[in-house]
């Protein structure tokens, strides 16, 4: 990686915060689906979410001194990302509605592998076998999750497992823009596109319910603020370090959720999780060791 700020521990700072807000946002989504489509909630979650875009925006010194353009060279790149948002929510949210809190976080977690694969013809990033190997450990522990041809596999277990893919991209994406870009510029065109897409879509699946309380109106509001908020979180630790640096501390979140499960639905799906869940977990683990290791040695090589 040349020529690009390389900050791997504010990154991975960032990464986490970022964690734990999508992980409430999760959390209001599920309460909120027996009674709203996940069309719709995502295009509540995105109209709100351009609320943290905008301000971190106004915000930014750099742009506030310059011309304040919003004009930026590699609007097409922001418009895919803001596409690929759209179709990721859209399969994220309904698993929610359909599964454990936990389950279909975790199997969502295969973003890492994705992160990685696409980190190589997208950002010629170099990832050595060890990585590799990490990544394929965990990505059989999601195949122990879901357990393809047995009973217990159920279609709507792929959906998580799609939103990974493009969720994937939409962080290495960020690592392509342009240095002088200020992130909440980026990140706020991604996000009125993928507005515009899923209040489109919404419509297209059935329209908006009308809101049942006042009390909703405000967990669709917070919804939309975490989200918004996690995403320009993701975004600033994307663009701060290498994707595959962030990969493995993403699997910090299994716990978070599983706890979140718990304390919130009741959920404890153990049987399910376990062991896959430690598989993913020990696979992020290698390549955090690894990296630890590299760095005392005082050389980074693959």
């Amino acid at each position: 990686m040349t020529g690009r700020t390389n900050n791997a521990v504010m990154g991975i700072l960032i990464s986490i915060v970022a964690l734990v807000l999508f992980d409430f946002m999760a959390l209001i989504i599920k309460a909120l689906s027996v009674r709203y489509a996940a069309a719709e909630l995502s295009a509540y979650r995105n109209l709100f979410g351009l609320v943290p875009s905008a301000l971190a925006l106004w915000m930014t010194a750099t742009w506030r001194r310059g011309d304040r353009s919003l004009r930026m060279r590699q609007w097409r790149l922001a418009v895919g990302r803001g596409m690929a948002v759209t179709l990721a929510q859209l399969l994220f949210y309904l698993s929610l509605g359909l599964m454990a809190f936990a389950t279909a976080t975790t199997i969502s977690y295969t973003t890492a592998l994705f992160t990685t694969a696409l980190a190589v013809p997208l950002l010629g990033e170099r990832v050595g076998v060890i990585r590799w190997a990490a990544v394929a450990i965990g990505f059989v522990g999601v195949l122990l999750i879901m357990r393809p041809g047995t009973d217990a596999f159920a279609w709507h277990m792929l959906l998580p497992f799609g939103a990974s893919a493009l969720y994937a991209f939409t962080g290495v994406s960020a690592r392509m823009v342009d240095e002088g870009v200020p992130t909440p510029l980026f990140n706020l065109y991604s996000s009125a596109v993928a507005a515009l897409g899923s209040v489109v879509l919404a419509f297209a699946l059935g329209g908006f319910s009308p809101l049942a309380s006042w009390y909703d109106a405000g967990m669709i509001f917070l919804m939309g603020l975490f989200g918004g908020s996690a995403v320009l979180c993701l975004v600033v630790s994307f663009r701060m370090t290498e994707p595959s640096n962030l990969a493995p501390f993403s699997y910090f979140g299994i716990p978070i959720a599983f706890v979140f499960g718990w304390l919130f639905f009741g959920e404890a799906p153990i049987d399910t999780l376990m062991p896959g869940a430690l598989l993913i977990v020990g696979g992020g683990l290698m390549i955090v060791f690894r990296e630890r290791r590299l760095r005392r040695a005082g050389r980074l090589v693959e």
